[in-house]
């Protein structure tokens, strides 16, 4: 069916366009439709089987080169350092495949939203069929309690309302109407004539013409967007994939370089094709992978303790380098628990304290708390609020103590039951006093509600509660310190200007009336809504967090952007976002229309300058996270509903709600929020920081180390020295000393600094700010250190070359030993750091020093890697050696701080 403005359309013209009446299809066209529409479901788009996502885990460009460090070390007769291998490539392949297959179930969890079965005409009669079985013409019927079937217009409603928020982000329910929308170009959240599939029917009944069924619904929109919406690689996959092809182009060239070089000084071919293969393996870091994924793995159960749940083990990483979180409002900056904070009565404001549905909290004017229930005019509001009502305040069981409090109903209702609790007035107490007699229910024509009681004195009543507009064009008299006097013009302006003042501080405002009934005859005029008594405005918000006003001071100091993104009305996003502290002075608010109206390059402009975004569609979060990226943005998308998820899956890490999410917000993203706090978002972006940090570190550690090895090598066989490490020792170094505390670095704790730094570039190369300069610093000095004491024993001891290459090895090992405690400081060097905050470090240098002196002296391990025992003295000339690498930086740095104070002391 072509794209049709069906909410602009009266009901008479939907009826027409879609070929039926109220009285439905008949069996044959319902046939026909199918035929031509197909069935009522959401597609799953192009199907990759298991083996094919298993298989693709193998195609990254390291992956290939462990494969080819694998052929290599087999052809060395090395088969555990091959089995290792071939196990690390195995484990992460294993860990790809179960993300991607968590990932793709995304658009099963939206399927379940469709309603399994819907009651609809047909023939001229009710039935109850499958909902994948209705086509764009079926008159559907709905009640409280359904889940929409498909796409609507509605054509009779009866106090009808749905709850959208899945869809639109809007945190209450919509009441419809079956009146035509005049704007074409009104948000799915603005029209109020249309029910859409995976939404929920709270309250009343309706009727409505099937206008879209499986992919053309507004909720096949979204399966759409996931479909298409593309998987972004994180920084950190994108910065080893670069690190692991520079390394193997230096590698190859420089192995190549030693093995001729070798064989033009004399060494025979196959001594020089061990050794080079050796280096080639060397130079790799085959166990970078398997450390990554210690470090994030690690991490993440970090993260676990602080209630975030990890569901894609790089987003811990890219948490750390995000610029922008895109955040929606409803349930993650605020509770979603809708809460009366201010009570206009008297001409007087009382502030209500307390949040959610705790019938916890006190009434307090001018700052000091009063008893309302000594204050007429306000507890006979707060009854009334209660009276007229049909929520229920429970309290779950859970032990001794209770459990949490929970409102069955309209929120809105609910939050005036907790109101009045707050005041020690209970339902049960009321329902004693006063009898309800009959209910005149609300409607989006009257926009009020009204409920008739009798007291045990017999006195009848009309009480009501509505929009104080409407309400208060329906007063003729307002309740003033206990005494009824006449709605004067003056007396009308005060309610009006205390209800924008309310308005002002982001309350949704409800009015309270009342009005004696003499004669029960009356109640059946045409409106017996006249004539009333205004007794008061109740100011109710869906409050922040607590936590969040810290959280979003840490983000700005942290130089991170948050930005709300939000299905809800301007004017609220606009007053929340002030308050916890989002919008600066300046900062731009945009609702879905103006967005509308935006060409992509526009929004591109503009979008640093938006703090706000209220009124979206799923489209417009889609676009918004897009134009972010554009700009260079590392972007974290949160969100709860079914709306969020395209943008949740397209942004760089996507952060789905634990408790009020949706399956499908949560299977498209990458984290999880088990307490639905965003706080919780800010320290993912700490542990994520921190574990990058630790990722350069033992970066710069393995490469240091590697670029030391090489070194060794290459000048020996320029000078035309004999081997100076044999190939076994190479390995030895690479796979056992090289490991451990590479994998210490990865638990390093985080430097106290961590959340005062801008985000660090996204496109920026692993070696950089100063991270490669100190690779080739420290590797060059470890290998001139290493090639320095083997060349001195050699030239001592010309007939003991193993004693030489042993004296080496020992110098090698020792040097990277040293050198691993000033890679722990980003900044800083050796002395920067307490040595004793990172005890697995000081553990696994003691262990590596333990397998080097067992490799030396364990007179069976001799024979294999072709050592002799070292005396004091050969110690004592290795350890001295082993130090000038890090301790000489360290020494320059000291003199360059005493220089600099210096400078600064003479220019004062």
């Amino acid at each position: 069916m072509q794209k049709t403005n069906w909410h602009s359309l009266g009901v008479a013209e939907c009826l027409q366009l879609t070929e039926t009446t109220v009285n439905g299809l008949t069996s044959k066209e319902v046939e026909e439709r199918r035929l031509r529409y197909g069935e009522n479901r959401l597609s799953e788009g192009e199907h990759v089987s298991l083996l094919s996502l298993f298989l693709n885990q193998f195609r990254d460009f390291m992956v290939l080169v462990l494969l080819a460090a694998t052929l290599i070390s087999g052809l060395l007769g090395e088969y555990t350092d091959a089995i290792t291998i071939i196990a690390i490539i195995i484990v992460n392949g294993i860990l790809g495949f179960l993300q991607e297959v968590r990932a793709e179930r995304s658009l099963a969890s939206l399927k379940q939203l469709a309603a399994p079965t819907a009651h609809t005409i047909r023939d001229g009669k009710k039935v109850t069929v499958p909902a994948a079985e209705l086509v764009p013409g079926d008159i559907v019927l709905l009640e409280s309690g359904d889940r929409v079937p498909a796409d609507l217009r509605l054509i009779r409603c009866q106090s009808l309302e749905i709850e959208e928020s899945s869809l639109t982000g809007e945190s209450l329910p919509v009441t419809k109407s079956v009146d035509p929308i005049e704007d074409p170009l009104a948000g799915v959240g603005d029209r109020r004539n249309m029910a859409y599939m995976g939404t929920m029917v709270t309250r009343g009944k309706g009727v409505g013409v099937v206008v879209a069924t499986g992919m053309d619904t507004e909720m096949g929109l979204i399966a759409d967007l996931i479909q298409t919406a593309e998987d972004m690689d994180t920084p950190l996959q994108r910065r080893l994939e670069q690190l692991g092809k520079v390394l193997v182009y230096v590698a190859l060239a420089i192995t190549a370089v030693v093995v001729i070089t070798g064989i033009l000084h004399g060494h025979g071919i196959y001594e020089m094709f061990l050794a080079g293969v050796s280096l080639a393996v060397a130079a790799i870091p085959e166990g970078l992978p398997a450390i990554v994924t210690i470090a994030l793995a690690l991490g993440v159960q970090r993260m676990i303790k602080r209630r975030a749940i990890v569901r894609k083990l790089p987003s811990v990483e890219t948490l750390g380098c995000a610029s922008v979180i895109c955040s929606d409002k409803t349930g993650t900056l605020t509770q979603n628990m809708m809460t009366v904070q201010q009570v206009w009565v008297s001409g007087r404001f009382y502030d209500v304290t307390g949040s959610g549905f705790e019938p916890e909290g006190e009434f307090q004017l001018a700052g000091k708390k009063v008893d309302p229930r000594k204050r007429d005019d306000l507890r006979r509001l707060l009854e009334i609020g209660a009276l007229c009502n049909n929520a229920e305040l429970i309290q779950e069981k859970a032990g001794k103590s209770g459990g949490r409090w929970t409102v069955y109903g309209d929120p809105t209702e609910g939050a005036l039951l907790v109101l009045a609790a707050k005041a020690g007035i209970t339902p049960q107490q009321l329902a004693e006093a006063e009898q309800r007699l009959d209910e005149l229910p609300f409607d989006s024509t009257r926009k009020m509600m009204s409920v008739i009681t009798k007291n045990q004195a017999g006195q009848v009543r009309l009480l009501v509660k509505g929009a104080p507009d409407i309400l208060l064009d329906r007063c003729t008299h307002i309740l003033i310190d206990g005494k009824v006097v006449p709605m004067s013009a003056s007396l009308r302006k005060a309610v009006m200007q205390a209800n924008e003042t309310m308005a002002v501080g982001a309350l949704r405002n409800l009015a309270i009336a009342y009005r004696p009934v003499k004669d029960p005859a009356e109640l059946k005029a045409a409106d017996p809504e006249r004539g009333l008594i205004f007794m008061g405005l109740v100011g109710m918000i869906d409050p922040p967090r607590p936590e969040v006003y810290q959280a979003i001071a840490k983000c700005k100091r942290a130089g991170i952007k948050t930005v709300m993104i939000t299905g809800d009305h301007q004017v609220t996003a606009e007053a929340i976002a002030r308050q916890i502290g989002i919008l600066p002075p300046g900062g731009l608010v945009v609702n879905g229309a103006k967005l509308e109206a935006m060409s992509d390059k526009e929004l591109q402009k503009k979008v640093e300058d938006i703090y706000v975004y209220a009124r979206v569609s799923p489209e417009h979060k889609l676009r918004i996270v897009k134009a972010l990226q554009k700009n260079g943005h590392v972007v974290a998308m949160t969100g709860d509903g079914v709306n969020d998820a395209p943008a949740i899956k397209a942004a760089d890490i996507g952060i789905a709600m634990g408790r009020t999410g949706t399956d499908v917000a949560k299977e498209a993203s990458a984290l999880v929020l088990a307490d639905d706090n965003f706080a919780t978002i800010v320290a993912a972006i700490e542990e994520g920081r921190g574990i990058y940090d630790n990722i350069r570190k033992f970066v710069r550690y393995l490469l240091a180390s590697n670029v030391g090895e090489i070194l060794v090598m290459f000048l020996a066989m320029l000078a035309g020295l004999p081997l100076p490490l044999l190939p076994i020792q190479i390995l030895w170094v690479n796979l056992v000393t090289d490991g451990l505390p590479a994998i210490a670095l990865g638990v390093d704790p985080a430097e106290k600094n961590i959340m005062q730094k801008r985000p660090r570039n996204p496109k920026e190369s692993i070696f950089a700010r100063g991270v490669g300069q100190k690779i080739l610093t420290r590797g060059i000095l470890i290998g001139f250190v290493t090639l320095a004491v083997f060349w001195l024993t050699y030239s001592a001891e010309p007939n003991h070359l193993v004693k030489a290459q042993t004296m080496a090895f020992a110098t090698l090992v020792m040097a990277q030993l040293i050198q691993v405690f000033d890679c722990r400081s980003v900044e800083g060097g050796i002395f920067s750091r307490n040595i004793l905050e990172n005890p697995w470090l000081i553990v696994a240098v003691a262990i590596s020093a333990l397998l080097l002196i067992s490799v030396i002296y364990v007179e069976p391990m001799q024979p294999i890697f072709k050592t002799v025992p070292l005396n004091v003295w050969d110690w004592i000339a290795v350890m001295a050696a082993a130090a000038i690498p890090t301790f000489s930086l360290a020494a320059r740095r000291a003199t360059n701080r005493m220089a600099r104070r210096s400078r600064v002391a003479y220019n004062r």
